[in-house]
């Protein structure tokens, strides 16, 4: 059920920095407010796969079965090498680009959907971040883990666009700078492929 505790509790885990967060900046930074808007919906709605399994009891499944939980882990990390190969690209996904000439919003919010749902560490989360804030009667966990999970995703909304916010606004004052912004772009990159590195060290 909800409570006081549950609320803190998920919005020290909604800030810490994570691969969305990380999604969110980079467009913020480098596209302007709309694209950053964008990535944090998708990132958002990305949580809903995992959600779904864990209310459903399928994260159980992924955490038992090494052969699912790796093939969903290494599509995440190729997912994330490939995001740090288009940080470094002039014309990739994370791009600096004129605010009017942004990639389309709905290709942007996909892109940060797929970085969560390919992180299969999430289901598990959800699994062991949810039930000990439910009332314990087995009638209404599901509607209690379902209700937990749709504030966690309402914070997670909130928290990335306030991101995505002060990153469009601290664009303003990089975007002149070619070197800045190849830096930026370098700096992206790294921490990508340093997230896909851990990613892959991650066992069920």
């Amino acid at each position: 059920m909800l409570s006081l505790q549950f609320l803190i509790t998920a919005f020290v885990v909604v800030i810490a920095p994570g691969t969305g967060v990380i999604y969110t900046l980079a467009l913020g930074l480098g596209q302007g407010r709309r694209a950053a808007w964008w990535a944090a919906l998708g990132c958002t709605f990305g949580i809903v796969p995992h959600l779904a399994a864990a209310t459903l009891g399928l994260a159980a499944i992924l955490h038992t079965s090494a052969l699912l939980f790796n093939i969903v882990k290494f599509a995440g990390v190729a997912y994330l090498l490939y995001l740090a190969w288009g940080a470094l690209k002039s014309d990739g996904a994370l791009a600096s680009k004129a605010e009017t000439g942004t990639a389309s919003g709905w290709r942007i919010a996909r892109r940060g959907a797929l970085i969560n749902i390919l992180n299969p560490k999430l289901s598990i989360f959800f699994l062991a971040l949810l039930p000990p804030f439910l009332s314990g009667n087995a009638g209404t966990a599901t509607i209690e883990m379902a209700g937990l999970g749709l504030v966690f995703m309402a914070m997670t909304l909130a928290v990335f666009l306030v991101y995505g916010a002060f990153a469009a606004a601290a664009r303003r004052w990089i975007l002149g700078s070619e070197v800045v912004m190849r830096w930026l772009s370098r700096s992206f990159a790294a921490i990508f492929a340093a997230l896909a590195g851990r990613l892959a060290l991650e066992r069920a």
